[in-house]
């Protein structure tokens, strides 16, 4: 096992060294003509980059000092969003290469065409005749220079090397000039969405054993806050005042609320002691709880007035509301224990399940769950990630049926590693149920 471990490490390192140095080719030799100081400044920005983006993850999951978590973060994760559009962008480039040339090439040639025609079409002198009644010209000294060497102004004259870059090098500049901003601009506009705050959807879910008296109940699901080193408490007044803008009936939290200790991101998480809801604010853990102190964050959100659902169920009024801790709590005991939040509830009541995973469905069906809400997934968050966490998760983002169950997935309201989403963009969803009775 070990050396599956160690094959496969190697040969994602030898991937990522194969394409950075692609990256960096395309970037910076390319677009020179001699080795020097670009090409330098070129490997050293693309190196320390790597050097920011792997000391911020490690010093996240190392717990070191929050000031230096900070100082590290937003370099090195957003280096990790820059990275990924480079190389993609440099990838579309190899699409406009061949025909950009060919374009210049056949314009060139164009211009040497005309040129020549023009050049037959003009008259040429007769040097031979002279005009009666005029003097022969007389014999001008010859341009400085030896016989036969062509002067300074000279047509003949060769034009200078250095007078214009050559056809391959100019079009690996605008290419190369072109990758860059396309990535830059792309992991800029990301960075603003998510910092920007998450948008409100609304969803319509029909349950069939929910009663008429709870028809238009409106259920605020926000997940996968990432409270951290990048994304502070500023940030989750604003997730806290998108939340309650929305006058929800109950506010589901399901996980994956922060990616740090209570010591060092408590203030961070202290907006969410004004969450406003009828029916009161729920919480269940996700995997990053587990990385960050799930025992000591659990005690905390309950001291901020949310009400934790460690494998436990609520009746409420009109249909039975179940957590289950992540799977992740099971290297530590803490797993999902679906029959002691589900095992003995009356089945004629509707039952919606906060569950952070959307993997944990199949749970969900086997006990008779009518909703589970979770998320986890982000959408993907960095595009074309959404292929990979599309392949990894029974749902990748939005409403989809198993059975008699439904499973709402939200894609989040922050984001992990870099404060960057694109074609996942972040939401809080509001889940309004609708009753087949009404």
């Amino acid at each position: 096992m070990v050396v599956v471990f160690v094959l496969v490490a190697l040969v994602m390192v030898g991937v990522l060294v194969t394409a950075n140095w692609y990256v960096w080719r395309r970037l910076f030799r390319d677009t020179t003509s001699a080795p020097g100081p670009v090409r330098r400044v070129g490997a050293a920005v693309i190196a320390g980059g790597w050097l920011l983006a792997v000391g911020a993850l490690v010093a996240e999951r190392a717990g070191a000092p929050f000031w230096l978590q900070r100082v590290l973060a937003w370099p090195g994760f957003l280096w990790l969003a820059l990275s990924i559009y480079l190389l993609l962008a440099v990838l579309a480039g190899e699409v406009v290469r061949p025909p950009l040339r060919r374009y210049l090439e056949r314009r060139a040639a164009a211009r040497r065409t005309q040129g020549a025609e023009q050049a037959a079409a003009s008259p040429v002198a007769d040097t031979e005749r002279i005009p009666a009644g005029t003097a022969p010209p007389k014999e001008q000294p010859e341009a400085s220079g030896t016989p036969g060497t062509p002067g300074p102004g000279s047509e003949d004259a060769p034009p200078s090397p250095l007078a214009v870059p050559s056809r391959r090098l100019f079009v690996s500049r605008v290419v190369a000039g072109a990758a860059a901003a396309a990535a830059a601009g792309t992991v800029g506009y990301g960075t603003y969405g998510v910092l920007n705050g998450p948008s409100v959807k609304r969803v319509t879910v029909p349950l069939a054993k929910l009663p008429r008296a709870a028809h238009g109940f409106r259920i605020a699901v926000v997940s996968d806050i990432h409270l951290g080193p990048v994304l502070g408490r500023g940030f989750a007044q604003k997730v806290v005042d998108t939340i309650n803008s929305t006058q929800p009936d109950l506010i589901a939290v399901v996980g994956d609320l922060v990616d740090g200790s209570v010591k060092d991101l408590g203030p961070a998480a202290a907006p969410l002691a004004r969450l406003e809801a009828r029916h009161g604010a729920y919480f269940v853990t996700g995997n990053h709880e587990y990385f960050s102190g799930a025992e000591q964050w659990v005690a905390e959100v309950r001291r901020l007035g949310l009400l934790p659902l460690e494998n436990a169920r609520t009746e409420l009024p009109h249909f039975d509301l179940a957590g289950v801790n992540d799977v992740a709590g099971e290297d530590e005991g803490q797993g999902p224990d679906y029959d002691r939040a589900l095992g003995d509830r009356d089945r004629s009541r509707a039952c919606v399940l906060l569950a952070h995973q959307p993997v944990q469905i199949h749970d969900a069906v086997d006990h008779g769950v009518d909703l589970q809400l979770s998320g986890h997934t982000h959408g993907g968050q960095l595009w074309p990630g959404n292929l990979i966490a599309g392949a990894a998760n029974p749902t990748l983002a939005g409403l989809e049926r198993y059975g008699d169950t439904q499973l709402y997935v939200s894609r989040g309201a922050g984001a992990w590693g870099p404060p960057t989403r694109v074609g996942a963009p972040s939401d809080i969803t509001v889940i309004e149920l609708a009753s087949r009775q009404a």
